[in-house]
């Protein structure tokens, strides 16, 4: 296989290569595990090293990127880290175990997301709910009434929920659930009349008309839900872009040549159509960034937003 520009090296440096760790901040079987382990198979060949992953899960993904951030700066490890890992733990856990601007170092954005804010379908039909601004006038005229799910206090779904009530000026009942699929099966049963989470498990809900898509956090649409509009199709939440990306890190102080042999691996994957459309089924965005140093410029202009945020949620230091 013919490897990109800057990826050769001498057969005895390949052959001491120790093996590529991929570190997964969340169990087997979800979307972020699925993500590694494409990952790995496609940088296998690329890099001619033997690449595994290895889930080291916690406190919201903090202790994957935990795993990063201690790990050997010699490029033998990676970490696909969250945005809320790295941006809204900090301000929300006191006693850290690592400082993401210090101690980790990035490689490239590698994929986009946005929360999903749906309603259950029956729920929809009796209110006549169409979008999102339908919803919205409900909650102004019925303050506290509406009950919306989301996957915990604090979470990028919480966030987003947070930033439509504060844009809007109205105020719903927030019903925090433990994750992703206990929150699905409660909007399902109508035991909370919305709900905002990541797309995977909701998508498949809203394709067999049990769910109504009102929105996406994102200012745009996403590529993979073309017809569901983003909050800048809302006059009140225009001014909010909440995206829930992840970005490859190294741990601080890994030499530039392993930085820059693992970009140019990752940017040749991200940029290939075959790896953007295994994404798709797990409702993410191929994204590479144009550089190391402007995946680290990216991370530097999200802080404020994502500050912002945790204000406007109400979270608190626990």
């Amino acid at each position: 296989m013919l490897l990109a520009a800057g990826l050769a090296v001498p057969a005895v440096a390949q052959a001491q290569r120790r093996t590529l760790r991929v570190i997964v901040p969340f169990p087997p079987g979800g979307a972020v595990d699925s993500l590694g382990r494409i990952l790995a198979d496609r940088l296998t060949p690329l890099l001619e090293q033997t690449v595994i992953v290895e889930n080291r899960v916690g406190a919201g993904g903090v202790v994957g990127a935990d795993a990063v951030a201690k790990s050997a700066p010699d490029g033998s490890t990676i970490g696909i880290v969250g945005a809320a890992s790295i941006l809204a733990a900090p301000l929300l856990q006191p006693s850290m175990p690592f400082d993401a601007m210090r101690d980790l170092l990035p490689v490239t954005q590698i994929t986009d997301a946005a929360v999903l804010c749906v309603a259950n379908a029956e729920t929809a039909r009796r209110e006549n709910w169409r979008g999102l601004p339908d919803l919205l006038a409900t909650a102004r005229a019925r303050p506290g009434a509406i009950r919306i799910g989301t996957t915990g206090v604090a979470t990028v779904s919480h966030l987003a929920l947070a930033a439509i009530a504060a844009g809007a000026g109205v105020e719903f009942l927030h019903v925090p659930y433990r994750g992703g699929s206990e929150a699905m099966q409660a909007v399902l049963a109508g035991e909370v009349d919305g709900l905002c989470d990541l797309p995977p498990l909701l998508s498949p809900q809203v394709a067999a008309g049990r769910l109504l898509a009102l929105s996406v956090s994102s200012r745009a649409r996403l590529q993979f839900l073309p017809d569901v509009p983003g909050f800048g199709e809302v006059p009140a939440l225009a001014r909010f872009d909440i995206r829930s990306w992840n970005m490859i890190m190294l741990a601080a102080g890994t030499p530039g040549g392993e930085r820059a042999r693992l970009f140019a691996a990752l940017t040749r994957i991200g940029r290939d159509e075959a790896f953007r459309a295994a994404l798709r089924p797990l409702s993410y965005d191929a994204v590479v960034s144009d550089s190391p140093e402007a995946a680290q410029r990216f991370i530097t202009d999200e802080a404020p937003r994502w500050r912002e945020l945790v204000r406007l949620s109400g979270a608190r230091v626990h």
